[in-house]
């Protein structure tokens, strides 16, 4: 009993100090490494060489994923490709359906692009679809939020999946994580919109904060947004720096099944190093430079690549930090203890689950959550009865579920759907918090039952 209090006031602490004392998550979660190691009374000079080792390890291939796939995701922003995903979406699907638009939208922009960013870009094209549907600015908003938010949690090369699968050993099947997490983020997405519908026809004067009447001005200003980009790249242009690695790697994992579906010559050969997650993001980083524009385009792509890594720092840190906690979790005696209790109690996946709810309730990150809870549940597999590839994919997604709930003030996603959307707060938390609740349930449940067909 002592080992679980010891973990609680660990989880207790990272909390705590991330909220109330505003500690970076990066420097949380080494403090609980380190102090994990003395608490479970490990010799004091394995410590540190253990956070060492678990730091640089879990670096030591998913850093250079989560470097490209930021990379890419400026580079689709800064270019315009990402409203050109949006209008591409929209002549397919037409107006009969916005709030199915607009989720399809976010769901397809936030694999790339964080959804924070997603939202800002799409805002002012979410407005004036709203003013031209003649629908309420509030449904809208929750569709295109929880649209993106679903990819954000479960698809890479989001960098939060793709932390929480390498901490649960899945570097080399990110294909196996990326097929699962577009059918979870594809029901979370839907179960979103479905709550999105009930606001469709409310009177948007008592949800907003402004008059629904200046969102006329959006429709221009989406049109001068446009403008701002010059000449916006094809559809191809757009969405192949996303695609392409993502059907590069699902067919490299394809081609390792034992079958053999490619043979063994030349072509599995090819479709095994491209479909590496490292030499699919290369080819994506490549097929993004042909969205570069300016006159100097060494400079432009230049420019890209430092803002990328700038932005990809805090997020290589916490998810670094996270694996070194996790590796001290891992040589002490709690993985034993705590996983023969909870097979004994039968919870299996939903335990991930609820640890990373309570992490994302309480912190607000979603990333934060996803590594953290990774890191405590990978000493827990194999007495969770989880250690087959299967069951950790699984686990990745009851954990990336549980990071969904909810999102509420402590959460900057939060506050840029609030703010973006003129929103009431008491509106938000009616609309935005219970849309990411009943999206965590429903990507958990959808979880359980793959689980009964999978596992």
């Amino acid at each position: 009993m002592g080992l679980v209090l010891i973990l609680v006031a660990l989880i207790a602490f990272i909390v705590l100090s991330t909220t109330r004392l505003k500690l970076h998550p990066f420097l949380a979660l080494l403090g609980a490494a380190i102090i994990a190691g003395f608490a479970y009374q490990l010799p004091a000079p394995e410590i540190l060489k253990t956070v060492a080792s678990g730091f640089g390890g879990i670096l030591g291939y998913i850093g250079i994923v989560i470097a490209l796939g930021t990379i890419i995701g400026v580079i689709l922003e800064r270019s315009g490709a990402a409203i050109t995903m949006a209008e591409t979406v929209i002549r397919l699907l037409g107006q009969r359906f916005p709030t199915l638009t607009m989720s399809i939208i976010g769901y397809l922009v936030s694999i790339p692009v964080f959804c924070d960013s997603g939202y800002v870009i799409l805002n002012s094209l979410k407005n004036a679809l709203a003013a031209r549907m003649k629908v309420s600015v509030v449904a809208m908003s929750v569709a295109l939020a929880t649209g993106l938010y679903a990819t954000h949690t479960f698809v890479p090369p989001t960098p939060g999946p793709i932390a929480a699968a390498g901490n649960l050993g899945l570097e080399t099947s990110l294909g196996l994580v990326i097929a699962v997490g577009l059918v979870v983020a594809l029901v979370t997405a839907l179960a979103g919109m479905l709550w999105a519908n009930r606001f469709l026809k409310q009177n948007d004067k008592e949800l907003l904060e402004e008059a629904p009447s200046e969102l006329l001005d959006d429709a221009v200003d989406f049109e001068a947004l446009k403008a701002r980009y010059g000449k916006l790249p094809s559809a191809f242009q757009a969405f192949a720096p996303i695609f392409v690695p993502i059907v590069l790697i699902c067919l490299g994992s394809i081609a390792v099944f034992p079958s053999k579906p490619f043979g063994d010559g030349l072509l599995f050969g090819m479709l095994n190093f491209f479909g590496q997650p490292i030499a699919a993001l290369l080819v994506g980083l490549a097929l993004a430079c042909t969205l570069l524009k300016s006159a100097d385009k060494r400079q432009e792509f230049h420019d890209y690549v430092a803002d990328g890594l700038v932005s990809a720092a805090p997020i290589l840190l916490i998810t670094g930090a996270g694996g070194a906690f996790g590796a001290i979790l891992k040589v002490t005696p709690l993985g034993d203890y705590l996983g023969t209790t909870l097979s004994a109690l039968g919870i299996g996946l939903f335990m991930p689950f609820v640890v990373a709810a309570a992490l994302k309730s309480a912190q607000g990150s979603t990333t934060v959550a996803l590594v953290t809870t990774s890191a405590l549940v990978a000493p827990l597999l194999g007495q969770l009865g989880l250690d087959s590839e299967m069951g950790r994919v699984l686990t990745v997604m009851a954990i990336g579920a549980g990071a969904m709930t909810v999102s509420h003030a402590n959460d900057s996603f939060f506050w840029v759907v609030t703010q973006f959307s003129r929103m009431k707060v008491s509106t938000a938390y009616r609309a935005q918090t219970i849309a990411t609740l009943i999206q965590g349930v429903a990507g958990m449940i959808t979880v359980w039952l793959l689980s009964l067909v999978l596992l």
